[in-house]
């Protein structure tokens, strides 16, 4: 299963490399979401896919899951949210005031 996930990880990598070097802004920006989405999954694969008991001090279990992971993944989650939204704010506030369109090619209007 780990290795399902670490496949999945590299698609994700690579097809989010593949949309941050494009000129538009809006794959640009997508491409960021897919690869903090990639992040997401190698930090909890990172962390292994274990079944056991909750982290409590208690008699008699094994073996225990670790919290940490998912604690580490959820804070990601909510700093790619709040990235993601300022990215998209950031580009729709650029359209405004060149009255251009999304893409990055550095000309002048005439």
């Amino acid at each position: 299963m780990e290795t399902l996930i670490t496949l999945l990880v590299g698609v994700l990598v690579a097809v989010g490399v593949y949309l941050l070097l494009s000129k538009e802004m809006l794959r640009i920006i997508l491409g960021t979401a897919i690869l903090s989405h990639a992040i997401h999954l190698l930090l909890l694969t990172m962390g292994g896919l274990k079944k056991g008991d909750v982290p409590l001090l208690q008699e008699g279990a094994a073996e225990y899951t670790d919290a940490l992971p998912q604690a580490l993944i959820l804070t990601a989650i909510v700093i790619s949210f709040a990235v993601t939204a300022f990215l998209l704010v950031l580009s729709y506030r650029v359209y405004q005031e060149s009255g251009r369109g999304s893409e990055l090619r550095g000309q002048q209007d005439e």
